[in-house]
């Protein structure tokens, strides 16, 4: 498979694949057969709607699912994916703050700018391709917090058997129930593939434009965090507590062009070659942009160039380039070579000189001339193999950057079992070298202590990790990883200031997590539970995480007037262990540790009724419904608190034209 991720080896390439989706719920309701037909339109029956496929960028493919399971609940938010292990802020659009972390990434080249803005922003692998026999339409809609609302529309058709095209919109708009936490974004996608009729040359593409923007207040002031606390019914209306400032927005923006395409120069053709050989070439060019802007300097960042009407921008711009060649033999298995070359642009236009004072007397008698931009080519080879070798699936890649700024490597091996038709264990290893991210290694803003270079002074980060996964309906889902990291780099209050600061740690970070996963099913009631543990060793106070992580969901199913409506309703319960919750940042939009304050240990308690009539399934949610009776200590980070009840509608409808 093909994946194009900067700077990152990009798995060989799979065979296209038809999966089902997992989980209980109305898998079974004959809606390919009853709700694809019309007793009123005799000439036309619709086809079945495995027929509609969904392609993703690594060539798995899925067909469009129209039922309604426990899945679909928890993917019914804002960002369209399970948020388990995520706790969201306040309002919707707002950022997420991490409770379960992974290491598992594979990039050689440095991390997102703005990290804390990029978990809605959809990335390569988010945007999918289609085969359809007639066109389709999906409408996601949701309410939201105070005048706003949430909308995702989607439309694709096969213009030509061979050539798919489709557009899309997302958009949402939430007042939220803060002061100045008014949230806008957009995501525009426009995507399409296509393949020659002999089946040499295929291609896939997308354009892409975001703006993900949010007004940001800072968090509660002290006096607001201690009425917040009080539970004194004056301050229910949230939009009465204080907060530190009323005048600040970040936002951000990127647009991407990407185009995956190869050609095969030898084709399987019959059983006489079993044999292939294609070459191909993956372009991705995508140009961010993240702007804090402030009416008036807060002390609450400390001193400022600049005491009004300011605006701190940094620019992003990444252009990918990879050459591969993939050779497939029937008793060899898959072999891929592949160069990239990534062209880097990051930093800023503004110029920064420090003065230096030598002698402590107050006067500098030296300036330095701090960079404002990251600027270099880094070029990139590896390979992969992948294979099916005694019940055993094989597959491995591995990379090294071989010119330019940036040093770094990737070595990745999986293998996997199916020890028989319900249960499937599989073990990976990943060696993982990279720089730490840009906002480490490059900062300036109007805030005088957010400013620094630490290009020259920062080692890379290298990752190992060791996992194993064991997926058995019957039994239990289990995976466990251990991972130790060297050189992290985290951001974090400075002792000497108690401001924000990049810092890179020399010691080990020792980290193991183990999840476990299981659905029960009793006549019509379900018992979904999932759990998770870990544990960190090593430097003490740089990477902080709750010990467990729970969520439970009872439900109960049933077909209402004679089988035309599908009920799910029932209780989700999320859960995690008090521990020091990462703080935010707003200028920099990146969380920080702290450890002065605990949260944690309070039940996240949601009643839900969710329906499916043929392809439209309705969800109606209380969320929260526990939070005025389990005390007001809920909270998404430090000075951040979490959501109060609320009612939440919204549907999701596919048009099979």
């Amino acid at each position: 498979m093909q994946v194009a991720v900067f700077g990152q080896t990009s798995p060989i390439q799979q065979t296209p694949t038809l999966q089902r989706s997992e989980g209980l719920g109305d898998n079974n309701d004959p809606l390919n057969a009853r709700d694809a037909k019309s007793t009123n339109i005799k000439e036309f029956e619709r086809p079945p709607v495995e027929d509609y496929k969904i392609i993703s960028v690594k060539r798995d493919t899925l067909y469009v699912d129209t039922t309604l399971t426990i899945e679909k609940d928890y993917k019914f938010n804002y960002l369209r994916k399970d948020r388990y292990g995520l706790l969201p802020f306040a309002n919707t659009g707002q950022t997420n703050n991490t409770l379960i972390h992974h290491f598992d990434n594979r990039r050689t080249t440095p991390g997102y700018i703005a990290n804390a803005r990029h978990f809605a922003y959809q990335e390569v692998e988010d945007i999918k391709y289609h085969y359809l026999p007639t066109p389709l339409t999906e409408l996601f809609y949701k309410s939201a917090f105070e005048q706003g609302q949430q909308l995702d529309a989607f439309f694709t058709l096969n213009i030509h058997p061979r050539l798919n095209m489709s557009i899309a919109y997302k958009g949402v708009r939430s007042l939220g129930k803060y002061q100045n936490a008014l949230t806008s974004s957009g995501n525009f996608r426009f995507a399409g593939s296509y393949n020659t009729k002999n089946k040499r040359y295929y291609i896939k593409a997308h354009w892409v434009a975001q703006d993900l923007s949010n007004q940001e207040n800072g968090g509660l002031t002290t006096l607001g965090i201690e009425q917040f606390n009080s539970g004194d019914e004056d301050f229910d209306d949230r939009s009465r507590l204080p907060v530190n400032f009323e005048d600040a927005e970040n936002i951000l923006d990127g647009t991407r062009v990407y185009v995956n395409h190869h050609y095969n120069i030898i084709q399987k053709q019959d059983s006489l070659k079993d044999y292939s050989l294609r070459v191909g070439h993956i372009f991705n060019s995508e140009n961010k942009f993240y702007r804090y802007s402030q009416d008036a300097a807060n002390d609450l960042f400390g001193e400022a160039f600049r005491q009004t009407d300011f605006s701190d921008r940094t620019d992003h711009e990444e252009t990918y380039n990879e050459l591969n060649v993939v050779y497939e033999d029937k008793k060899l298995g898959q072999l891929k070579f592949q160069a990239n070359a990534t062209y880097f642009n990051y930093g800023y236009d503004a110029v920064l000189i420090q003065g230096i004072d030598q002698d402590g007397d107050g006067i500098d008698e030296q300036t330095v001339r701090v960079p404002n931009r990251i600027q270099t080519t880094t070029i990139a080879v590896g390979g992969g193999y992948k294979n099916k070798i005694g019940g055993f699936d094989i597959l491995g890649d591995a990379q090294v950057n071989v010119s330019g700024d940036f040093d770094g490597y990737n070595i990745y091996g999986e293998a996997g079992y199916a020890i028989d038709k319900d249960k499937r264990f599989s073990a990976s290893i990943l060696s993982n070298a990279r720089p730490a991210g840009f906002n480490h290694l490059l900062f300036q803003s109007n805030y005088i202590n957010y400013n620094w270079s630490n290009q020259e002074a920062y080692a890379t980060v290298k990752t190992n990790t060791l996992t194993a996964q064991l997926d058995s309906k019957k039994w239990v889902n289990l995976k466990a990883s251990a991972a130790t990291i060297k050189d992290y780099a985290y951001f974090a209050l400075d002792p000497v200031d108690s401001l924000v600061n990049s810092f890179q740690t020399s010691e080990s970070i020792n980290h193991l997590q183990v999840t476990a996963s299981k659905n029960i099913k009793y006549k019509k009631f379900n018992l979904d539970l999932t759990a998770t543990y870990q544990n960190v060793s090593g430097a003490e106070g740089v990477l902080n995480v709750p010990d467990f992580v729970g969520r439970g969901s009872l439900y109960f199913t049933d077909r209402l007037f004679k089988k035309a409506l599908f009920l799910q309703t029932g209780f989700t319960a999320n859960y995690f262990t008090k521990y020091n919750l990462n703080a935010y940042d707003p200028i920099l939009a990146e969380f920080y540790v702290q450890n002065s304050q605990e949260f944690g240990n309070f039940p996240l308690l949601d009643f839900f009724i969710n329906m499916k009539v043929r392809q439209t399934r309705i969800f109606l949610k209380a969320e929260h419904f526990n939070s005025s009776f389990t005390g007001n200590d809920f909270y998404s980070a430090p000075g951040y608190p979490y959501r109060d009840f609320n009612i939440r509608f919204g549907i999701v409808w596919n048009f099979f034209l």
